[in-house]
């Protein structure tokens, strides 16, 4: 077994939305009288999302993106998905501060809270070797990928905290937050040194948050999507374009599983949307016992 093989745990890998977390079946209702609060919702993994939490029956659907005409477009899909979810989004770009704080503040105007945010807004250029990279290109990575994720916590966390608390109080799950991860958060891959070391700091930002917050009943997931075939996901080397097999849909499913409640064991940690969640779940005290799927040294004496 390699190195990387030892990393992750052998589960089903799932490439197509499966039962145990359709939002149209099994997760159908999960979201009744939710607000969710999406960043990076114009297209891909983000706009199938916010049709996900739709179809699972949210009370409301926030959108945020740099695109008004692709954020339009979300919208209508989330209208067709479910009638009876409010949806409404602001133009916005992730690394300013000032632009999410308004963006957050204008969802729980029009809705009256957040129960779920899902920061989802990601970058990724042209891989080559940092001696060979452009400064600039580099850390755009970063500035999207980690700051921009930041902003999303920053000013979500007072919102979920209340959700948390006021949900917990009636019996229900709230106060969920989805950071979006990678698969190459835990990979060295020649010439991906901006993205792959991004995506890791997010995973310890999640951990962070659960540090930080999880007292306040804060629930936060370092997802890795799968691979799916995004304009972003193209930016790969072509020779990794073979990889790139799963539908945007899986991973906006497995959102909602997250944000369901039935995943609150495993906050502060990463997960993977390929990952079978009834497996999964089978391995819970696994996981605990061993602090597994955390950023950690581990040596032998």
């Amino acid at each position: 077994m390699s190195s990387i093989e030892r990393q992750f745990p052998d589960l089903t890998a799932h490439h197509t939305v499966y039962d145990a977390i359709d939002p149209r079946t099994s997760l159908k209702g999960s979201m009744t009288g939710k607000v969710i609060f999406i960043a990076g919702a114009s297209r891909g993994i983000g706009q199938a999302t916010a049709v996900a939490f739709a179809q699972a029956g949210a009370r409301a659907v926030y959108l945020m993106a740099r695109s008004d005409k692709a954020l339009e477009e979300t919208r209508a899909r989330v209208e067709e998905a479910n009638a009876q979810t409010q949806c409404a989004y602001s133009v916005c770009d992730v690394t300013d501060p000032k632009q999410v704080e308004a963006a957050v503040a204008d969802c729980v105007a029009k809705f009256g809270g957040m129960d779920a945010a899902d920061a989802n807004a990601g970058y990724l250029d042209r891989w080559t070797k940092i001696g060979e990279s452009d400064p600039q290109s580099w850390w755009q990575s970063w500035e999207v990928n980690v700051r921009g994720t930041y902003h999303v916590v920053r000013y979500t966390l007072p919102h979920l905290i209340q959700s948390a608390k006021r949900r917990s109080a009636e019996g229900s799950a709230g106060g969920h937050l989805i950071l979006l991860s990678s698969v190459g958060a835990q990979l060295l891959t020649p010439t991906a040194s901006d993205y792959q070391t991004s995506k890791h700091a997010i995973n310890r930002l999640c951990e962070f948050v659960n540090v930080d917050h999880g007292e306040d009943g804060v629930k936060c997931f370092a997802m890795h999507p799968g691979g799916v075939a995004t304009t972003l996901g193209m930016n790969m080397p072509e020779s990794l374009h073979a990889n790139l097999v799963d539908e945007p849909e899986l991973a906006a499913s497995f959102a909602v599983w997250l944000c369901s409640g039935r995943a609150d064991w495993a906050r502060g940690r990463y997960l993977s949307a390929n990952w079978d969640v009834g497996e999964l779940t089978a391995l819970k005290d696994k996981i605990l016992g061993g602090d597994l799927l955390v950023n950690r040294l581990r040596v032998k004496a």
